[in-house]
C-alpha cells in the first residue's frame, strides 16, 4: 500500500458517503469515488497529468500528456444494466480545458490498437445517455485487440455476471507503462505522440452483496479481484491467470487504492490474491 500519498481525498470521499442516508442520496462523484481518489486528482489546469473529470457515469484521472486516463472509477449495480443499445458514438471530450488537445477517434486509426474502454459500454445500459458517455475518448486506452476483445471482455462479462447474481461492485481500472503490441506491431505512442500506448492494463473489483452502508460492510474477508494484463497480442484468453494483489498494482502505478477503508482492512485486502471462480 502506498501510504506516502495524502489521505485527505479519502476522508473527503468518506465524509460525502457517510453524509448520505441511503445509496439513492449519494451524489454520483461520491458514489464512484466511495473507496477513495487513488491519485488525489483535482479538477485544475495546474494538474494536467492528474486532472479530475467527473461524469454521472464514472470519475477519472486524465493525463493530458498521455492522452488517456490514469484510472477510471465507477460503481456498478443492477440499476446500471438495462436495455439501451450500444451507441458507438466515439468522440472527443469537449469538457477538457479549451487549450488542451482533445483526442479524436481517428487518432487511433492505422496503428492496430482498439479504442479500449476503461468503464465498459455494457456497464452503462440503463439509458442511451449513460451508454453514450462511455464512448468519450477520455475513457479510452490503446489496447491490443486480443486483450480488449477477448481477455478484457471476458473479465467485464464476469463482473456483470456477479451483479446479476445479486452483487454490487466498486471498480477501478487503468493502464501504465509505455509500449504495447497491437495487430500492426509495437508502438510506444500513437497520434503523432499525443497518446501513449500502455504496457499493462489493470483492474480492481470489490464485490459486495447488494445493500446499503457499503463502506461499513467491507471487511477483511470481502472479495477483491485484482488483475494486471500485458497489452499485447499474445495475452492469454483466461483472465484468471493474471490475478495479482492490489499491493502489486499500487507498487507498479504509485496509486493509493481503497484508501477510504480502515487501514487494517486495507492491509488484509490489498495483500491477498483472489482465488475465486472466474465464470
Amino acid at each position: 500500500m502506498n501510504h506516502l500519498l495524502s489521505r485527505f481525498s479519502a476522508w473527503v470521499a468518506l465524509g460525502l458517503l457517510v453524509a448520505a442516508c441511503a445509496k439513492d442520496d449519494v451524489a454520483p462523484a461520491a458514489d464512484h469515488l466511495a473507496l477513495g481518489n487513488p491519485s488525489g486528482a483535482v479538477a485544475s489546469t495546474t494538474s494536467p497529468t492528474n486532472y479530475l473529470l467527473t461524469k454521472p457515469q464514472y470519475v477519472l484521472s486524465y493525463n493530458r500528456d498521455q492522452g488517456k486516463p490514469n484510472w477510471v472509477s465507477w460503481h456498478l449495480d443492477g440499476d446500471d444494466l438495462g436495455s439501451a443499445a450500444r451507441q458507438d458514438d466515439f468522440r472527443a471530450d469537449e469538457s477538457l480545458p479549451a487549450d488542451w488537445y482533445r483526442v479524436k477517434t481517428s487518432d487511433y486509426s492505422g496503428y492496430g490498437f482498439d479504442r479500449g474502454h476503461n468503464c465498459p459500454s455494457a456497464d452503462r445500459t440503463a439509458s442511451e445517455d449513460d451508454n453514450s458517455a462511455t464512448f468519450l475518448m477520455t475513457n479510452m486506452m490503446p489496447q491490443a485487440p486480443q486483450n480488449n476483445q477477448r481477455t478484457w471482455a471476458d473479465l467485464e462479462d464476469y463482473c456483470r455476471t456477479l451483479v446479476r447474481a445479486g452483487n454490487e461492485l466498486y471498480i477501478i481500472c487503468g493502464s501504465y507503462g509505455r509500449g504495447g503490441t497491437g495487430s500492426d506491431g509495437y508502438y510506444t505512442t500513437i497520434a503523432s505522440g499525443r497518446v501513449t500506448v500502455p504496457a499493462r492494463c489493470w483492474k480492481v473489483v470489490v464485490v459486495l452483496p447488494t445493500g446499503s452502508n457499503d463502506l461499513g460492510r467491507i471487511t477483511s474477508s470481502t472479495r477483491v479481484i485484482a488483475v494486471n494484463t500485458p497489452n499485447n497480442i499474445n495475452v492469454n484468453a483466461a483472465w484468471g491467470g493474471y490475478r495479482t494483489s492490489v499491493d502489486a498494482i499500487e507498487k507498479a502505478t504509485g496509486l493509493d487504492l481503497l484508501s477510504a477503508l480502515p487501514l487494517g482492512v486495507q492491509d488484509a485486502l490489498e495483500a491477498s490474491i483472489d482465488k475465486g471462480p472466474t465464470n
